[in-house]
């Protein structure tokens, strides 16, 4: 299926490995123009000759996303070196675990900025560059956590639900402004990643890829009234309604 998005322009935050690398790989491959944000200046560098070897092109700049003021940064970065911004792809590291008894203000304050704030930062400095189009895909990449929460990951559960509420939220004042602009929330379960690794993951895991093509779906010129959903990908193993 050609998604509509050759020539689109795409900032993926945390694009340099696991989840975001694989969303930014099925963007370029449709023809998408693609920023990468990382921390690591080597995985980013791997990252974009990957991406460059699918003929699309491709720029990275290093640092980290969790900094106020860098998605203004980042936004200003990629307006300046493709002319534009039309796709948004918020990602982030997740916390560590923890139980929701022994969690301090430090740790939740670090989980929120992380994982709920930097997110709604990137949105809001990315919609300048969208309205004048009337276009703009806009994913967050989250959590299964958001629809059942985790045993020991009661940071991740407690921002990324969070981030959520601010999505549904959002995605009507998109929709009631006829912006042209949707904004969802990708939600994925185990998958072969670092992450999962750091996590002790084990059992039947989702492959990377996989998650990247349903992300690049949702940023589809197909995709145009899929908006304030929270697409879960996770093999089927979450149980909640």
């Amino acid at each position: 299926m050609d998604l509509g998005i050759e020539g689109k322009v795409a900032l993926v935050t945390a694009g340099s490995k696991g989840l975001g690398r694989a969303t930014a790989l099925a963007l370029a491959a449709e023809g998408v123009r693609v920023m990468l944000s990382g921390r690591d200046v080597s995985t980013l560098a791997a990252t974009r000759d990957e991406v460059a070897s699918l003929g699309a092109s491709v720029d990275v700049r290093a640092g980290d996303v969790t900094d106020p003021d860098e998605p203004a940064r980042l936004v200003a970065a990629t307006v300046e070196r493709f002319g534009g911004l039309d796709i948004l792809v918020a990602n982030a590291g997740g916390p560590p675990p923890g139980r929701a008894l022994d969690l301090g203000d430090e740790q939740l304050e670090a989980a929120l900025n992380a994982n709920l704030l930097t997110s709604v930062r990137l949105v809001r400095e990315a919609l300048p560059h969208m309205r004048p189009a009337g276009w703009g895909r806009i994913c967050c990449i989250t959590s299964y956590t958001v629809k059942q929460a985790a045993p020991m990951l009661a940071l991740s559960n407690t921002a990324r639900t969070g981030l959520w509420a601010w999505i549904k939220t959002a995605a009507q004042d998109l929709a009631s402004e006829s912006s042209g602009i949707t904004l969802n929330m990708v939600c994925p379960g185990p998958h072969a990643t670092d992450r999962m690794k750091q996590l002790g993951g084990a059992g039947v895991m989702g492959d990377p890829s996989d998650f990247g093509a349903v992300t690049a779906f949702l940023c589809s010129a197909q995709a145009g009234f899929v908006n304030g959903s929270a697409i879960v990908v996770d093999g089927g193993s979450t149980l909640a309604l």
